[in-house]
């Protein structure tokens, strides 16, 4: 009778302690994340993801992170490139805001274990026209962007948890990610037609040196920080605005313990590539990876074909046969011009026109885009080209023919310059980097005599 009384007395107990458990865990709830893979491909068993906000928490470790055992807390833990911030992940209830069997907690237990790397397959990768520094790949609703072919970042999709296992030097990214530090001011172009300057946090450029307008207005508002060149950042800045990526030009090679700063206090660093895109259009065509990033795949791909049938009736016409000379005056008197293989070349060629520096090899010397040459020449060259265009983004801004000729008097006995064919790039020729198309049709109307107006070239008289 006493041990039946006292086996009775411990079912009670129990009982007591799994409705408490139980009701502990009513509150919680559980996503999934769908990757797109079948229980087949992931060797029979269905893939969950982990864990959903919740009270304010992100989803970071998995039950397999902490030892194969379920948390009965919040407190699991798991690093990710987030601005240096470490993710937490909420515990997941059975659904039904009930105990647990022993049998349902050990299936339950083996369905949440943590998304694996290579259980994820891949769906395909974007169609590239004509870009072919970057590639990007989709696993399910995760993205894998390469640049440069070799540099790999995975996209993570905001709630959704960071695979374990990933392979080495694949650097996991939050996206759309929302305190950027802009280095590279090539690519502030793409944010601003992708309607994403608010995602632009900190800017590697002054206030006074932006020719875009919409940038220089945010810095004004305060609304986008200046937080020191790409050789010199303000680290303490960078941290306390809770950077969550940086993006660089190449120019950061020459300094590279500035990125290996950045990386150590675990912020993401993409070096952008697109200035070694030989095809203006291949330039133009990153605004796909950058509407990958931020979540606007679909935006970035319309406005790229927009501007592909923009330009369609200008690449379909025949060439004019008219030579032009791109070029400006350094301080010592030394011409600057560009490389057959430079893509200012190219997109003369598009427009209709011949570069007349052809001869130049872009692989000669090293690996510059530009090359100086001496006055006469630039003169022996250059002299009898249908037209000139003085590129003002480097050096100032030329207003008149006698601006032209007071760097060089010889320029007046040039054919273009006798016959009132000078242009002149503005400041903003390279910072507004989506109007290489326009460029490309204003080129093409003054070469065939058909452009009247103009926003980035105007005529010196």
């Amino acid at each position: 009778m006493r041990k039946e009384t006292y086996r009775f007395l411990y079912v009670l107990f129990l009982t007591a302690v799994l409705t408490l458990t139980a009701c502990g865990r009513s509150g919680s709830a559980q996503t999934t994340y769908e990757t797109g893979q079948s229980a087949e491909e992931s060797g029979g068993q269905e893939i969950e993801p982990s864990n959903q906000e919740q009270g304010g928490q992100e989803p970071g470790q998995s039950d397999q992170e902490t030892g194969g055992q379920e948390p009965e807390q919040s407190d699991g833990k798991a690093k990710a490139h987030s601005g240096g911030k470490i993710a937490e992940e909420s515990e997941e209830s059975d659904g039904q805001g009930g105990a647990l069997s022993a049998k349902e907690a050990a299936a339950g237990e083996h369905a949440k274990e943590s998304l694996r790397w290579d259980e994820l397959s891949c769906d395909g990768s974007m169609e590239l026209s004509y870009a072919t520094e970057f590639s990007v790949d989709a696993y399910g609703d995760y993205r894998l962007i390469t640049i440069d072919q070799k540099d790999r970042f995975l996209l993570i999709p905001k709630g959704a948890e960071i695979p374990s296992g990933l392979p080495d030097g694949v650097v996991a990214v939050q996206s759309p990610p929302e305190h950027i530090y802009l280095v590279s001011s090539s690519v502030m172009d793409f944010f601003r037609s992708l309607d994403a300057l608010a995602n632009v946090r900190m800017s590697g450029t002054k206030e006074s040196d932006w020719h875009l307008e919409e940038a220089r207005a945010a810095m004004e508002q305060g609304t986008m920080l200046y937080a020191g060149k790409y050789s010199a950042p303000d680290y303490e800045l960078i941290l306390g605005q809770g950077c969550d990526l940086a993006i660089e030009n190449t120019m950061i090679y020459h300094n590279p313990e500035v990125k290996e700063q950045l990386e150590k206090l675990g912020i993401p660093v993409i070096v952008e590539h697109s200035s070694y895109e030989s095809h203006p259009l291949g330039r133009l065509e990153w605004i796909k990876l950058y509407g990958t990033l931020l979540g606007k795949e679909r935006e970035a791909e319309e406005i790229y074909e927009n501007w592909l049938a923009a330009l369609s009736p200008v690449l379909t016409r025949e060439n004019t046969g008219r030579t032009v000379a791109f070029f400006y005056i350094t301080k010592n008197g030394a011409v600057s011009v560009r490389k057959s293989g430079d893509y200012i070349a190219k997109m003369i060629e598009l427009a209709g026109g011949n570069y007349i520096f052809s001869h130049l090899d872009a692989e000669e010397e090293n690996a510059l885009s530009t090359m100086n040459i001496q006055m006469e020449e630039f003169y022996a060259v250059a002299k009898d080209a249908d037209y000139l265009i003085y590129n003002s983004t480097i050096d100032e801004e030329l207003h008149s023919m006698k601006d032209l000729l007071g760097k060089s008097s010889l320029l007046g006995d040039f054919k273009a310059v006798r016959e009132g064919h000078v242009y002149c790039t503005g400041k903003n020729f390279f910072q507004e980097t989506t109007g290489m198309g326009q460029f490309i049709q204003e080129l093409h109307g003054i070469l065939s005599e058909e452009q009247t107006q103009t926003q980035f070239l105007w005529q010196l008289r």
